[in-house]
């Protein structure tokens, strides 16, 4: 569904390359969304989390689920942040809540990822509401588990409690079991572990921040950071919200969509895939196949379209519009991730009269499909402008 650490990690910290574990550490600025939900009853997340009797915790070692606070913006930096600096972040105005992470990219279970090293019981706060409820995933990661994204377990093929190496290329590496999957709402953040892992791992920690502003809109809270940290660290905004749309009026392109030669060379390139696998992460011949966003990322870029490179950032690269206003060279997008609920994890081209064309999933190749409106969200008129600005 997407290629990993496109966005997020390599955009704020610079790492071009990973020979050795880079790491990074982050912190958390959140929403809140006023609510302390009681914890869910295990049965409903228990198919994807490993069994965790074996572990030699108390169920107190990790604290109950509190008061869930939205991540909003990503602060990272190549070295520890400062902690006069952390806590400068922590007192400006309309911050609800902090929380300091470890961030690099790794490789896990033979893939290049964003990977976090956090603490267990503070951290599952700033999480979507399935993951956070889970006290069984949130033990096994205390216990010494890696937790993968949804996506990378069903379609990057890592198997739940399955042991996979985790570490640097070509630097030291470890056994870790996969303890669940977990989707933490973060582009481009496909695994986390405890800050313990982490550090034995040789992640540095206090790299990177978290940071949510509900009455602030994010542009200007991240200019306003400027001032309180130190040069080399970096602010995005973590994974906006998309407007769902109603139909209704559509809003006036005024030239700002592809003209019909671009849809036409979109398509074609779309065409010249067909039958290539489905591979996670894959976004050219050299990967030896595509994923969904890697397809989309592929045709548009033969038009001259540079997108982003997640199905999630890919999805604001335009007006999103009903499906029932879709036209060829739209792209469609769904939320079909359970462990994050509205978070844009499939997209697709339209061909017009109910077909597109898409990299499915794991096992299949890329092909032309009836549309399916289950979990869609609509579709994407694609601004070439603003997705040349779109970060990814």
């Amino acid at each position: 569904m997407r290629k990993p650490n496109r966005r997020v990690l390599p955009t704020i910290i610079g790492v071009s390359a990973v020979t050795t574990l880079a790491a990074n550490i982050a912190v958390v600025v959140a929403f809140d969304h006023g609510d302390a939900p009681a914890p869910a009853p295990q049965s409903q997340g228990r198919r994807f989390v490993a069994a965790s009797g074996s572990s030699a915790l108390s169920p107190a070692a990790v604290a109950p689920l509190g008061r869930r606070l939205a991540p909003h913006v990503l602060i990272a930096a190549p070295g520890t942040l400062p902690a006069a600096a952390v806590e400068k972040v922590r007192k400006l105005k309309g911050v609800q809540g902090v929380e300091v992470v470890d961030a690099a990219q790794a490789m896990v279970a033979g893939k290049r990822v964003g990977l976090l090293g956090v603490d267990p019981s503070t951290f599952r706060n700033y999480t979507p509401k399935p993951t956070a409820q889970a006290d069984d995933l949130w033990r096994n990661i205390a216990g010494g588990d890696v937790a993968v994204s949804f996506m990378m377990g069903s379609d990057g093929g890592v198997q739940l409690g399955s042991q996979v190496p985790v570490g640097g290329k070509g630097g030291r590496q470890t056994q870790l079991r996969v303890g669940a999957y977990a989707t933490m709402g973060i582009s481009d953040v496909d695994a986390v572990v405890s800050r313990g892992n982490a550090q034995a791992l040789g992640m540095p920690t206090g790299n990177a921040l978290l940071v949510s502003v509900p009455k602030t809109k994010p542009a200007a809270f991240i200019k306003g950071l400027r001032k309180v940290l130190p040069k080399q660290a970096r602010a995005v905004e973590v994974n906006p919200q998309i407007d769902v749309p109603s139909v209704g009026k559509l809003p006036q392109a005024n030239g700002r969509v592809m003209t019909a030669p671009q849809v036409q060379t979109v398509i074609k390139a779309a065409y010249t895939r067909l039958g290539w696998p489905y591979v996670w992460g894959g976004e050219s011949e050299a990967e030896g196949g595509y994923d969904c966003s890697g397809l989309m990322q592929y045709a548009f870029a033969r038009a001259g379209i540079k997108l982003p490179r997640v199905a999630a950032d890919q999805a604001r690269t335009g007006w999103v519009i009903p499906y029932a206003k879709a036209q060829p060279g739209d792209m469609l997008i769904w939320a079909n991730d359970p462990t994050a609920p509205g978070y844009i994890s499939h997209i697709a081209l339209y061909l017009g009269g109910g077909k597109m064309i898409a990299a499915p999933r794991r096992g299949t190749v890329v092909q032309v499909q009836n549309v399916y409106t289950r979990n869609m969200k609509g579709a994407v008129r694609v601004n070439p402008g603003q997705a040349a600005r779109t970060p990814g």
